[in-house]
């Protein structure tokens, strides 16, 4: 069984600074891998887990910190590692929250986990919704399908800093109701939080009684003031032209739009040279790009 990527790498004194979040200080942590253990898992659907993930060493755990819109790189000893967005508040320090598909190898082993199992974390990777620059404004939060997962971290920003934004909405679609995820917090988020959440499926079953169609419909309803607006959108990239042209049609920005194009990355170091495009790596540039930048990354969408 492959043992965790030594410490030894890089100089402790280095290691024991805070984190920032600049390219050359992530870079300087890639060859960090923090020993950890799945304290829970919560079944989403039959294809998705939620695992909470907590660092075992107690410094290492407080240390560690992520902005929203950022990911890991999740290692199974013996099998390999992928990249996961974090999908956790960025305020909590208990446990880091990955929301997992399962899809390959590793994935699938990861679904037959239980409680206790121990696995790596290298990270935080990549760049950040801008939520500091989008105080002041309304926020338009679109998901389709498993896009719910990276857009739930800035969501989490949103409701526990919820004072310094105006309305706050929320559209998620998926293409069958038994593919939502994150049911549960769905009152909460309305209730509590204060924010429209709006659902739409494709295809609905005799249990649906909400919405149907493509999740721009959802926009076509919504009082939109684009120069007081910002959105992030996550999701399969086909989704974004739809989406983002259709905000557009609206008179926002595209500046004032934000994607994740965190479905491309791999090594999250840019050396396997598997998410590049031309010279853009996603995973040290990106994930998150604002739409201008994506439509001037040939092929990236």
């Amino acid at each position: 069984m492959r043992l965790f990527t030594p410490y030894d790498v890089t100089k402790e004194s280095d290691m024991l600074m805070p984190l920032e979040f600049t390219r050359a200080n992530r870079l300087m942590h890639v060859d960090k891998t923090y020993k950890a253990e799945i304290t829970n898992i919560i079944r989403l659907t039959e294809m998705e887990k939620l695992f909470h993930i907590r660092i075992i060493n107690e410094e290492e755990r407080a240390r560690f910190s992520f902005l929203p819109g950022q990911f890991v790189m999740l290692e199974l000893p013996g099998y390999g590692e992928v990249p996961i967005s974090i999908s956790g508040s960025p305020s909590n320090r208990g446990y880091i929250e990955l929301c997992i598909r399962k899809a390959g190898i590793v994935t699938s082993i990861l679904h037959k986990a239980r409680r206790g199992a121990k696995v790596g974390i290298r990270g935080p990777f990549g760049n950040s919704f801008p939520m500091e620059k989008m105080k002041g404004n309304n926020i338009l939060l679109i998901a389709g399908g498993l896009g719910m997962a990276p857009l739930r971290a800035p969501l989490f920003y949103v409701t526990e800093n919820r004072s310094e934004y105006q309305d706050v909405h929320i559209l998620y679609g998926t293409r069958t109701p038994d593919q939502l995820l994150f049911t549960y917090q769905y009152d909460e988020w309305k209730r509590i939080d204060d924010i429209n959440l709006q659902i739409i499926v494709e295809k609905p079953d005799i249990t649906w009684s909400g919405k149907v169609g493509m999740i721009t419909k959802l926009l076509d309803e919504l009082p939109i003031k684009p120069l007081e607006t910002y959105a992030i959108v996550c999701g399969p990239p086909v989704m974004f032209k739809f989406v983002c042209n259709r905000l557009r049609q609206f008179g926002i920005p595209m500046h004032r739009m934000f994607v994740s194009l965190e479905r491309r990355m791999h090594c999250g170091m840019g050396k396997c040279c598997r998410c590049n495009i031309g010279s853009t790596f996603i995973c040290v540039d990106g994930p998150v790009f604002d739409y201008w930048s994506v439509l001037n990354l040939k092929e990236a969408i």
